[in-house]
Parts: C-alpha cells; structure tokens; sequence
C-alpha cells in the first residue's frame, strides 16, 4: 500500500517532479523559488516512503509465506521498493500536471496534495504500527502545508477567480447552465437548485431533446452573441469608427515604445516592453485586416486620448532620468498601464459591437489584441511588485 505514494500517481515522485517542471518553467522569480522549494521536500518524502515501504518488505527476502503474497516485490524486486504503485504499474510522466500558465498549475498542485492528502489518510487508517504512523500523520500534515502555501500564492496574483488565459469567454453563454441531465419520471431523477445554477447572472436553459419530449417550442434559444441590432448600419459605423481611432493608437504606439524601451532601467521592464511592441505592430496588422473585412479603407482616424497619454508618457521618461532606477520603472510602468487600460477599452467597446453585427471573423482579430493588452497589464504588474519591495528598502548607511 505504501508503494502507492513512492510510485503511485498521487504520490510523492509525481509531486517532486510536477512541482520541480513547473518551477523550471516559471517565469515569476518569487513563485519559481516556491515551487522549488516544495518540489525539493516532496524528494524529501519519496525518501521516507521509500524507507518505510522498505522497512515493511523486509521479511519478503527471507519469509516464503511473505514473498508468496506480492511475488512481483519479492522475486522481480528483491523485497526493495522500485517506481511502481501499490498494483505493480510502472510510474510514468503522464502522472505530472504542467501547463506552463502558472495560475493553472498552482490550482492543480493544491488538488494533487488534496488527493495525497487523503491517500495518507487512508494508509493511516489500515496501519497497526506506531512508528509508521507517527510518519505517515507528518507527511499528510505537509500536505495540507502545502495546500496553503499553493493557494496563498495563487491569491497572491490577484486575479479573478475565473480569468483563465488570455481568450476571454463568450457572453452570454459563459453564464448559462444546460439543464441537461434531470426530470421528472422516466426522464431522470430529481431537478435540483443551488449557487451553481441560480442566483447572479445564471441562466438556466434545458437541454433541446427535453424541450421536443416535453412539447416545447424553443425559448429560451442557446445564444452565444448578442441579439439582433435594432440599426445595424449606424453600429456597424460606430464600429469602423473605433477601429480607426485604435487603428491611429496603434501607430503612435509603435513610435514611442522604442523611447519606452530605452528609458527603462530594469532588464525585465525594457524585454516586456520589446515583446508588447511585437504584439502592437501585429494589433496594427488585425485592424487593417478587420477594416477590410467590413469593407471600410484602412484610414487612421487621429485618437487624442493616445496623443495625450504619450505626450504624458514623454515628460515621465524625461523627469525619471534624474530618479533613482527602481522609482523611474515605477513612474514608466504606471504610464505604459495607463495606455494599455486605455487601449482594453477601446478593444472591448470595438468586439462588443461586431458581436452585436455578428460578425464572428471580425470579433476574433478584436478578441486576440483585447487579450494581449490584458496580458501586457497583468505582466506589467508582474515587474512592478519587486520594483515596490526595493524602493520601499531603506538607503545603505556606511
């Protein structure tokens, strides 16, 4: 039973290396020192699982009735522990949970030390020998340590709950709950309530083969857009429009950056930077080819509201020269976040309306620049937080 948690899909081999990838592959600096130090402990535990499953095989080298009772230990294994689970499968990488988006994995680290939270439990609980359950009680303990260390740094990225990548979902659909399953009598067991289906904004909708075996006609139609415009020809204008002002944002954008990259002084800052002017020459890219799409000239109308944020960009640049490094950052961050919640909320207003004209091609290109503006803003944030740390420190007196 212990070889479960020594080479089992819950067990502490999988949680070594799933927490130890990820911190590889984790661009925060503070997280990445988390996951290592937890996936380092977790080789810590395989150590003492390891040595406790051995321990208790011992009598199999020698015993004929012991050996008899797991001969693949005792025979293949030499009454020793290898990287099987308690039934003899091999261990194998399609244990470990790893997705690169950081956000993601924590909450699958805080479910996997939930499931060996439990396995713990239950060894415990089929275990008559003192000493080995003073361990096992320790190491379900760590797991629940664990537990909280995961989920106080996945509040720490003060995120909402549901803002998972970058694609934001569709509306209304992402609120509405298919009542697929329930009926009455021959057509299900009992339909049920709760805060999963009522309250807020849920919707619920039955499942279309419930409504023609209950004779229904189709309200309560599954709508992923808006409804039908009332004047789609002044909305389609409203949103050439839009797509003309970002269009002209987007320009002057890609001029100043360069001077933005410059201006900065932390390594970091000036690479983030770099990356998001890649990002606006191919958000120039999408206007045009939008503008196309609605059969409009691919003309910049001039936007003030970006004349002005730059023109407040330039004096930050200008006045930061003379301030200590991490304080400028600072001062260039808070103007580069002022121009992306600028930018969220044209392309916001621009996929609403080609959502109300339906006019799905056109919603994508807006979708995949509004995501990458949402990105550059949380990644800014990123960059900013040990930036606070090191002005906040006092100045070295010798």
């Amino acid at each position: 039973m212990l070889l479960e948690q020594f080479g089992g899909a819950n067990g502490e081999l999988a949680a070594a290396m799933q927490y130890s990838i990820q911190g590889l592959n984790c661009e925060d600096a503070a997280r990445k020192d988390l996951l290592m130090d937890i996936g380092t402990e977790e080789l810590s535990h395989l150590e003492v699982v390891g040595t406790l499953a051995r321990l208790h095989l011992a009598p199999m080298k020698f015993k004929r009735d012991a050996a008899e009772s797991d001969p693949l230990v005792a025979i293949a294994g030499g009454g020793g522990v290898n990287l099987f689970n308690s039934m003899g499968n091999a261990w194998t990488a399609d244990y470990l949970k790893i997705t690169g988006e950081l956000d993601v994995d924590l909450r699958s680290n805080i479910a996997a030390e939930a499931r060996a939270k439990i396995v713990y439990e239950r060894l415990i609980h089929f275990c008559n020998d003192v000493g080995t359950k003073d361990a096992l009680q320790f190491l379900m303990t760590r797991e629940i340590t664990h537990m909280k260390a995961f989920a106080a740094a996945l509040d720490s990225l003060e995120k909402p709950r549901f803002a998972v990548g970058r694609i934001a979902p569709s509306k209304p659909l992402v609120d509405q709950y298919f009542n697929d399953s329930t009926g009455k009598g021959d057509m299900g067991e009992i339909d049920t309530q709760g805060p999963w289906n009522q309250g807020e904004t849920w919707q619920v909708l039955d499942a279309p083969a419930f409504q023609e075996a209950r004779g229904m006609s189709g309200n309560g139609e599954i709508r992923s857009e808006a409804s039908d415009a009332s004047d789609p020809e002044a909305i389609r204008e409203l949103l050439i429009d839009q797509m003309r002002d970002l269009l002209h944002a987007e320009k002057q954008l890609v001029k100043a950056l360069p001077k933005m990259i410059k201006a900065a002084r932390s390594e970091k800052l000036g690479a983030l930077i770099e990356r998001h002017l890649a990002e606006t020459e191919e958000q120039v890219t999408r206007l045009t080819e939008g503008l196309k799409l609605l059969e409009a000239p691919a003309r910049a109308k001039p936007c003030k509201g970006m004349m002005g944020l730059l023109e407040e960009g330039e004096e930050v640049i200008s006045e930061s020269k003379g301030k200590d490094p991490a304080d400028g950052d600072l001062a260039l961050i808070g103007a580069a976040q002022k121009v992306e919640h600028y930018e969220m909320a044209g392309y916001m207003t621009a996929r609403n309306l080609a959502q109300q004209l339906k006019l799905p091609e056109v919603v994508q290109l807006l979708q995949l620049s509004l995501a990458e503006e949402e990105n550059a803003d949380q990644l800014l944030n990123q960059v900013a937080r040990p930036l606070m740390a090191s002005a906040r420190m006092p100045a070295h007196v010798a």
